[in-house]
């Protein structure tokens, strides 16, 4: 599982190419921000097939399963990632569930169900949780990251996507996460906590 071309890794003009398990395109220009600096001379592509049916019961199982599927299909080495929230007071809900939250995959329609289902609740601690999986001809390689916070009482800032807009982190001096900087959100995420463990065991392994 290193990244010199020799397990597995194609080398693409002078590059490595690692398809990413995803058909959002924020998640691949953040991961491509992220994982730059960290897997140089990686190039990731967005895979372009079937989305296989997650039905795993943890973020972790559920990126396991994106990254077999785009490895299998395609034969190249793949990233994954099974992202959402995780809110104390609803018992960890929407967790695995968040992008199909209110049975739209809608991003608004998720968001405003959540906030509907906390109104009136004091206890509005959270955590952004993402599993970063990693499978290539060699194995499978699965980290976790959180980052910790609250739900705010009504959207806020125009940057981010999903539930960005009404994630107060606890490290952002009361700001959302749709109004920190892309390079603020990157440095402290809870997919740059993940795909940084996961680039490192990447290249020890």
């Amino acid at each position: 599982m290193s990244i010199t071309g020799s397990t597995g890794l194609e080398l693409i003009g002078g590059g490595l190419q690692v398809v990413v398990a995803t058909h959002n395109p924020h998640k691949v220009e953040e991961l491509q921000r992220i994982l730059g600096p960290l897997l140089p001379g990686v190039e990731l592509v967005p895979d372009d097939g079937p989305e296989p049916v997650e039905d795993g019961d943890t973020f972790e199982a559920n990126a396991l399963i994106k990254a077999r599927a785009a490895h299998e299909r395609t034969g190249l080495p793949a990233l994954a990632d099974d992202s959402g929230i995780s809110v104390d007071a609803l018992g960890g809900a929407p967790g695995i569930h968040s992008a199909r939250y209110a049975g739209t995959r809608d991003a608004q329609d998720n968001l405003e169900l959540l906030l509907a289902n906390l109104a009136g609740q004091t206890d509005r601690t959270a955590r952004f949780v993402c599993a970063a999986a990693w499978v290539d001809a060699d194995g499978e390689l699965v980290e976790r990251g959180e980052w910790v916070g609250t739900v705010a009482d009504a959207p806020r800032g125009e940057g981010g996507f999903g539930y960005d807009p009404i994630f107060l982190p606890a490290d952002a001096d009361g700001r959302a996460a749709a109004e920190l900087s892309a390079d603020e959100k990157d440095a402290r995420s809870h997919r740059r906590l993940a795909f940084e463990a996961l680039a490192a065991r990447i290249q020890r392994a």
